[in-house]
C-alpha cells in the first residue's frame, strides 16, 4: 500500500488551490479526511473530498469570506461548514470528539488533536487522512493494513462504537460487502450481533437508506447471509428469512445475464414474500417513497401473466423487469427493452357510434375488448376487428 497520496493531483480539481490556501493546509492545519483517500488508495473512483482542520467553525467562515470563497454553515453547531469554491462544494469540519452519545446522535466538543479525531470515526481504514501538500497518509489505527487484506475492523472496542452509534451495524455490513472482504471480523460480528436489537431504537429511513445502499452493492449475497445468520435484521425485518437468500442470489445472477444495473428495491423483493400487501407493509414501515413503496410491492408479487409485455401494457416496463428478472426469466427482459406500450385502437365512443347503448356497458366492453387485445398480443386489423364484434355482440345480447 502506498504511503503517499498523489497531492498534486488533488489540488488540480477546481477550487481547491484556493480553499487550502485560505485554511492554512501549507501550515498543517488543514487535512483531507475519509473515504476519498480510502478508495483513491484502492483505485476506486473518488467523488466528494473532505477536509478536516483544526480551526474553530466560525474561523474557518471568516476565512472562506476573506478569500471570497461561499461558506455555508451546514452543519455548524456540529463542527461542519461547506466552501464553495470555484463553484465546486467541499465540506470542510473542525476536528472534534465525543462528549457523550445516545446511540443516535453525539454531543462533540472541538479539539486540534488529530488522532483524537481519528478515533471518533467507525473503522480504521475511514480514518486515515493526508497532507495536502506532501501527500503524507496519517495512519493512527492501522487503517492501511487493513485496506491491503481488505478488513473491515471497529476503532476500538466494536461494542462501545456500536453504543455510540446504532447505525454502525449497517454500515460495517455495507462496508464488508462492499469492499468483498472475505471472513468477516470476529470482534466486529459478535458485537453487532449482540446489539443488533439496538437498530430498534433508529428511525426508519436512516435504516432504509443504510440497507438499500447494501443492497445495491454488486453482489452483496455472501454479506447478506452472514446478516440472516445472525439475525442481524430479525428485530426491525423479521419478514426475511433465511430460505429467501437462493432468491437473491438467483436474482443477481438474471440481473447479470440480462445486463441490467442492480436495484436495491428489486433486492429487497427478493428477500420478501411474494405478496404485494406484505411488501407495501415494510415499505410503510421503512419509510420509504410512495414511488419507492410501489415499486416494492409491484415487484414482491409473483403474477406473471401471459407475456412480459403484457405485464408491461398492465404495470409498466420497470414492473415488469423486476418481476421476470425475480422469476429468473433474464432472456425475457430483452423482449421489452425498447418496448412502447401500445394504445388500444377504440375507444368508449366509438362503441356507442357501433350501436352500444351508453352506460356502465360501454366501460364494461371496453374493458373487456382490452383484455382480450392484450392477451392477443396486441393485435390489430381484422384480428382485432373480430374481438371488437365478439364483444358488442355479448353486450348487446
Amino acid at each position: 500500500m502506498a504511503l503517499n497520496l498523489d497531492a498534486g493531483k488533488w489540488r488540480k480539481k477546481r477550487g481547491m488551490k484556493r480553499l487550502l490556501r485560505a485554511l492554512g493546509a501549507d501550515q498543517g492545519l488543514t487535512r483531507y479526511v475519509g473515504g476519498a483517500i480510502r478508495d483513491d488508495l484502492l483505485s476506486l473512483p473518488v467523488s466528494d473530498i473532505d477536509l478536516a482542520t483544526r480551526i474553530p467553525p466560525d474561523e474557518v467562515i471568516q476565512r472562506l469570506e476573506k478569500a471570497k470563497i461561499k461558506a455555508v454553515p451546514t452543519g455548524i453547531d456540529h463542527g461542519t461548514v461547506t466552501a464553495v469554491s470555484d463553484g465546486q462544494p467541499f465540506e470542510i469540519t473542525t476536528l472534534r470528539r465525543d462528549v457523550s452519545t445516545d446511540g443516535r446522535r453525539a454531543t462533540v466538543a472541538f479539539t486540534d488533536d488529530w488522532k483524537e479525531d481519528a478515533a471518533r470515526r467507525d473503522f480504521t481504514i475511514n480514518a486515515l487522512s493526508a497532507d495536502p501538500v506532501t501527500g503524507e497518509l496519517f495512519d493512527y489505527f492501522g487503517g492501511l493494513a487493513d485496506l491491503e487484506q481488505p478488513h473491515i475492523r471497529f476503532i476500538g472496542d466494536p461494542l462501545q462504537r456500536i453504543a455510540e452509534d446504532h447505525l454502525r451495524i449497517l454500515r460495517f455490513f455495507r462496508f464488508h460487502a462492499r469492499f468483498d472482504a472475505g471472513e468477516a471480523d470476529s470482534a466486529a460480528l459478535d458485537a453487532c450481533t449482540a446489539r443488533a436489537k439496538d437498530l430498534m431504537a433508529l428511525s426508519r429511513e436512516r435504516i432504509a437508506d443504510e440497507l438499500l445502499k447494501l443492497l445495491e452493492l454488486p453482489d452483496p449475497c455472501r454479506t447478506v447471509q452472514i446478516m440472516l445468520e445472525r439475525e442481524i435484521l430479525k428485530s426491525i425485518l423479521p419478514e426475511i428469512e433465511a430460505k429467501r437468500l437462493s432468491d437473491l442470489k438467483a436474482l443477481v445472477s438474471a440481473e447479470r445475464a440480462a445486463k441490467i444495473e442492480p436495484n436495491a428495491l428489486r433486492r429487497l423483493a427478493a428477500l420478501l414474500p411474494r405478496n404485494a400487501e406484505i411488501a407495501s407493509d415494510i415499505g410503510a414501515r421503512l419509510r420509504l417513497s410512495n414511488k419507492a413503496k410501489k415499486r416494492l410491492a409491484c415487484a414482491a408479487e409473483s403474477d406473471l401473466g401471459s407475456s412480459p409485455q403484457a405485464i408491461a401494457y398492465r404495470l409498466g416496463t420497470e414492473c415488469a423487469v423486476d418481476r421476470l428478472l425475480l422469476a429468473n426469466r433474464a432472456s425475457a427482459v430483452a423482449t421489452i427493452a425498447n418496448w412502447h406500450r401500445p394504445r388500444l385502437p377504440i375507444g368508449g365512443g366509438q362503441l356507442i357510434k357501433r350501436g352500444l347503448k351508453e352506460g356502465p356497458i360501454v366501460a364494461q366492453t371496453l374493458r373487456s375488448i382490452e383484455d382480450r387485445w392484450v392477451e392477443s398480443g396486441f393485435a390489430s386489423g381484422e384480428q382485432f376487428e373480430r374481438i371488437v364484434r365478439d364483444e358488442l355482440a355479448k353486450a348487446s345480447a
